[in-house]
């Protein structure tokens, strides 16, 4: 039986997690369950499955359910400590944001084995979180289509023996729109993905391909790739999650209809695979034609910046995704337009260059300088001319 901490359980990524759980009772049990404000899901969630421990990171939502026993516990320092449960084999960090970072160098400081699908961990933080995986002998498992599908092409490989990295993007609802047509999009036609359901967050992330470059950033953490042997392209029926090609010419490709819960029960029953007949069976046939275009970094801007920022490395990830946090809540909010986004970000990196990075304190630092830099500019960019950026 194998103990699992779902944290951050009211998110797409752990409500997936938690159903799948459900369909293997035999190999898994929830023991512990954490979310940051949606405190009515995660009650929920608590009387389904019997967690021995259960979290409200927000303090003021913590106070809405103090009657559930005295196993709930409210607060940051609380959810912190769930990482480092001793009763929890697996820890599933699905925190959204530069929030999750703490979270899993805790977790594999405590040598557990981490299920992790908040990729801003090794977007800002990689090399501290790959120091401390060495040193205390814990597993990452990616929990993100593209990153489980590399991780399977290449088991058993040498890591000499990869030539190219090939991720795949659906493109979002606007491929194919000119730069001069995204300026009128709403968030509300940015949240319509055509293939995946995901967060809000990750929804815009992905329609204005930000998301892809902080899975280039990812890959090149995660499988110490150099930037100059990882692309991505456009794949618009997701089909394909990433391709994987060898020195000898070989490729290799791990495909399957679009669920997040693949990848979730990879990283959950690794090194096994674990039977599971609820999940969709892979039609060639229906699944056809299978198409790929190159990324018009012209119209989506925030990805060239983001793989820019990648390469340049030490701190310009950190201050990239801050900035883009603070952009992706703009728009949210109606104050950025969708081109603005990106020049709020492009306008933070260049007011803050790079600096080594010598410690978590330091990317603490920096994410909350990007953060006041880029709020400054989104509120410049938006009230210059009495109209949004």
């Amino acid at each position: 039986m194998v103990r699992v901490a779902v944290l951050g359980s009211t998110g797409s990524i752990g409500v997936s997690t938690l159903k799948v759980i459900e369909r293997h009772p035999e190999r898994f049990r929830v023991v512990a369950l954490a979310a940051n404000r949606s405190v009515e899901l995660l009650e929920e969630q608590a009387r389904r499955h019997e967690p021995d421990r259960v979290v409200v990171a927000d303090d003021e939502a913590f106070e809405r359910c103090r009657d559930n026993g005295t196993h709930w516990a409210g607060g940051r320092d609380e959810l912190l400590a769930l990482a480092e449960l001793e009763e929890a084999d697996v820890i599933v960090n699905a925190l959204v944001g530069f929030a999750g970072l703490e979270l899993t160098l805790r977790a594999l400081g405590a040598g557990k084995r981490l299920a992790l699908a908040n990729k801003e961990s090794l977007v800002t933080g990689g090399d501290l979180v790959l120091s401390v995986l060495e040193e205390n002998g814990g597993e990452l498992l990616p929990v993100d289509s593209e990153h489980s599908a590399i991780l399977q092409c290449i088991e058993g490989c040498e890591p000499e023996e990869v030539q190219r990295i090939v991720l795949t993007a659906s493109g979002g609802p606007f491929r194919g729109w000119s730069p001069e047509r995204l300026r009128s999009v709403s968030a509300e036609d940015a949240l319509r993905h055509p293939t995946w359901d995901m967060g809000a967050k990750i929804s815009i992330d992905s329609a204005t391909l930000a998301n892809k470059a902080l899975e280039v950033i990812e890959a090149h953490v995660l499988y110490a790739t150099p930037y100059e042997r990882i692309e991505a392209v456009v794949h618009p029926q997701s089909i394909i999650h990433s391709f994987v090609e060898f020195v000898d010419g070989s490729v290799l490709a791990q495909l399957g209809f679009p669920t997040m819960e693949l990848p979730i029960l990879y990283a959950l029953g690794w090194p096994g695979r674990v039977p599971d007949g609820e999940l969709r069976t892979f039609d060639p046939i229906a699944s056809s034609p299978l198409t790929f275009e190159a990324i018009d970094r012209r119209a989506f801007p925030l990805f060239g910046l983001g793989v820019e920022a990648g390469r340049t490395g030490g701190t310009a990830p950190t201050v990239y995704n801050a900035a883009n946090e603070i952009a992706v809540e703009g728009f949210l909010d109606g104050s950025l337009t969708f081109p603005g986004m990106a020049r709020v970000v492009e306008g933070t990196l260049e007011a803050l260059g790079a600096r080594p990075v010598t410690g978590i304190d330091l990317l603490l630092e920096v994410d909350e300088e990007a953060r006041q830099v880029a709020r400054t500019l989104a509120k410049q960019t938006t009230t210059a001319a009495g109209t949004k950026a």
